[in-house]
């Protein structure tokens, strides 16, 4: 940096090199002194000494006009000279201190300056390197929902083809139902067919080789009518099994029943058998109600009746099982009864024993009777229209003794088959089942 000071003697003059107008004016005639300190040059314009001797001789002239010029005078000029150069010095001092201020103040100006500077290109270097990382997440976000896109899209149409899968696989299976159903019709239609044939030469080989007594006997034993039960039958002396006339408690009506005089003491009135699938048990509501079946073979009693009968006196209930392994068992009950008809035919139940699981098959507390006609189960899936046969189903429960009847090699893993659960498991279908009852004091 370079500074030019204007300097005059003898009429005090000085200026900074910013008052341009006035230095041109002064720089004529005079003469230049350049000072070196540190980095800084100073100028120093100085007066001719023409000039000033025009002052020095007009005091000169004037002292001269007032008193000889003497050594007195002399030296009393050169003190005022050392005086006026004194003072320049101590002036020119001063403006070297300012100077030197304004040099301080200048560095410090420019360093924050610089500073400053830095500071702003740092934060414009983070700014940078923030719009650089945006960009990236921008670009990553937009990748991560067009892959999500693309995801959705494919569940979409995945879930569209297993909709129409399973609308697919819904009316295979109704049609599959259809056909069941017509195809269990056929075949209780065969079997019924079939079992009468079998018993009419039965009948008839049973007549050629049976001698009349016996025939009178059992033609006695059939027409009976005066017993309310097996049980009644037994203690009257009439201790072989087969088919008895009973009464319908508080009416005149009868009904055909086979009473077990063997097992256990005898007395068993039996309610239900299955032996050899040639009855249908997919039956209506009022089928089940009056009964339907051969006492001689598959049968059921009839749910108004037992309803009538057990609402008497107290009744016990066995159910005897047989597996197609040659293996049998049973489950006992201390107490049984049937509801009336506007109660469903609602089972009761208690005091369970015997070898057929430890727990009851037969759901408790008692349910209501179902058939395909007449939905009271706990399902909404309609248990009897699903597994057949009319029963105490719970929701769809762990028993159904009047399944569809599946033969040897055939029984297994059929969820519609005669199933008690707790001895066999819920896939099983049973080879043969009898429900009989008889008074808890017999």
């Amino acid at each position: 940096m370079q500074l030019t000071v204007y300097f005059c003697w003898g009429c005090s003059v000085f200026l900074a090199s910013g008052y341009s107008s006035f230095s041109k004016s002064m720089e004529i005639g005079k003469k230049q002194y350049q000072v070196q300190h540190g980095s800084c040059s100073y100028t120093f314009l100085l007066p001719e000494t023409d000039n000033c001797r025009s002052s020095t001789s007009y005091v000169s002239n004037a002292v001269q006009r007032d008193a000889p010029l003497d050594y007195d005078d002399s030296v009393q000029r050169l003190q005022l000279l050392e005086n006026i150069m004194e003072n320049n010095t101590q002036w020119l001092m001063k403006v070297l201190n300012q100077t030197t201020r304004l040099e301080l103040q200048l560095l410090e100006h420019s360093l924050s300056t610089n500073k400053l500077e830095r500071q702003i290109s740092d934060q414009t270097n983070e700014i940078t390197k923030l719009q650089e990382k945006n960009s990236i997440l921008e670009k990553r976000v937009l990748e991560m929902e067009d892959k999500h896109t693309l995801q959705l899209k494919s569940i979409k149409d995945e879930k569209d083809q297993l909709q129409v899968l399973v609308a697919r696989q819904n009316s295979i299976i109704e049609e599959l139902e259809k056909q069941l159903v017509t195809a269990t019709v056929n075949n209780s239609v065969l079997q019924k067919q079939q079992h009468d044939l079998m018993e009419t030469v039965h009948n008839l080989l049973t007549m050629i080789s049976t001698p009349n007594s016996a025939k009178n006997n059992f033609i006695a034993k059939e027409e009976q009518i005066s017993f309310k039960d097996c049980a009644e039958a037994f203690k009257s002396g009439l201790t072989t099994s087969g088919i008895y006339t009973l009464t319908v408690p508080n009416t005149a009506q009868e009904k055909k029943a086979y009473c077990d005089m063997e097992t256990g003491g005898g007395g068993w009135t039996v309610i239900q058998r299955r032996e050899d699938g040639s009855v249908d048990f997919h039956r209506t509501w009022k089928e089940y109600k009056m009964g339907f079946g051969d006492p001689a073979g598959e049968y059921w009693l009839g749910n108004e009746f037992v309803s009538q009968l057990t609402n008497q006196k107290r009744y016990i209930l066995k159910i005897h099982l047989k597996d197609w392994e040659g293996n049998e068992a049973y489950s006992l009950y201390d107490h049984f009864s049937l509801a009336s008809e506007e109660l469903k035919y609602r089972i009761y139940l208690k005091g369970l024993t015997g070898t057929a699981g430890k727990i009851s098959s037969i759901s408790q507390p008692g349910n209501d009777f179902s058939t395909k006609d007449a939905d009271n189960d706990k399902c909404i899936c309609k248990c009897s229209q699903m597994l057949t046969g009319g029963w105490w189903f719970d929701a769809c429960g762990p028993s159904n003794l009047n399944g569809m009847y599946y033969p040897l090699r055939q029984n297994n893993n059929k969820f519609n088959g005669i199933k008690w659960y707790y001895w066999k498991g819920s896939g099983y279908s049973l080879k043969a089942t009898t429900m009989m009852i008889r008074p808890a004091d017999f």
